[in-house]
């Protein structure tokens, strides 16, 4: 059975890889394959994990005393029928005649989650930046002066401020403010390099893990010619 499993990832694995060649039968089959797998997987996640404990579990306990006893015996919340009828409307999106009614379930999902990240975010990501900035220049630790972390200090607020420089349009990018202006734009990029080196590291170390399987396919075929 293992190897039946082995013989078959191989087998997709190798029709990804032939896109590289040019587009092909089989990868449109693999990638067929992958997205109707993993769209099938997470509509069952879905459902098991969301919809039953969070909506019947909720609305009417007893009809999952066989799936999830613990929670059989808990009192009803009558509330979140309001959720659950919100969840009916976005299904509504595949009858044409009332599509129009998945809006207003869609707007309120819309509206509610810009509003409670927005505020997260404010304090994670935006008040978090600028108290992250605020930093002294001139930087002490117990042995005293740090070279280093005073380095590191200039090059974060330079940074910053050059960057935050090169997105002002109300004043032409001229003489030392457009000096610090075109250092923003090296920030910039340095940064944006950076981000995207670290995605193609992951996405490298994604296909080191393939090529790896591949090697344990062909030491596995080469095994029974020994």
């Amino acid at each position: 059975m293992y190897a039946l499993q082995v013989w078959i990832g191989a087998l997709l694995t190798l029709m990804i890889f032939s896109f590289l060649y040019k587009d092909n039968p089989f990868y449109k089959f693999a990638e067929h394959l992958f997205v109707g797998v993993s769209a099938a997987y997470w509509m069952v996640v879905g459902v098991w994990g969301t919809m039953v404990p969070n909506m019947l579990a909720k609305i009417h306990p007893p009809l999952v005393r066989n799936i999830l006893p613990a929670l059989a015996n808990a009192e009803p919340e009558y509330h979140y029928i309001i959720p659950c009828i919100f969840g009916i409307l976005l299904l509504t999106r595949l009858i044409n005649p009332i599509a129009w009614l998945s809006r207003w379930a869609l707007a309120f999902i819309i509206g509610y989650t810009a509003g409670v990240r927005f505020s997260r975010y404010l304090q994670s990501d935006f008040v978090g930046q600028i108290k992250s900035t605020l930093i002294p220049i001139v930087a002490v630790n117990d042995s005293g002066f740090s070279i280093g972390m005073t380095f590191s200090h200039v090059v974060l607020i330079v940074g910053v401020v050059c960057g935050l420089i090169y997105f002002f349009f109300s004043k032409e990018h001229k003489g030392a403010f457009g000096a610090a202006s075109r250092v923003g734009i090296y920030i910039l990029m340095v940064t944006f390099g950076a981000s995207f080196g670290y995605t193609v590291m992951a996405r490298i170390s994604l296909l080191i893990g393939r090529m790896s399987f591949l090697g344990e396919w062909i030491g596995m075929i080469l095994g029974w010619f020994s």
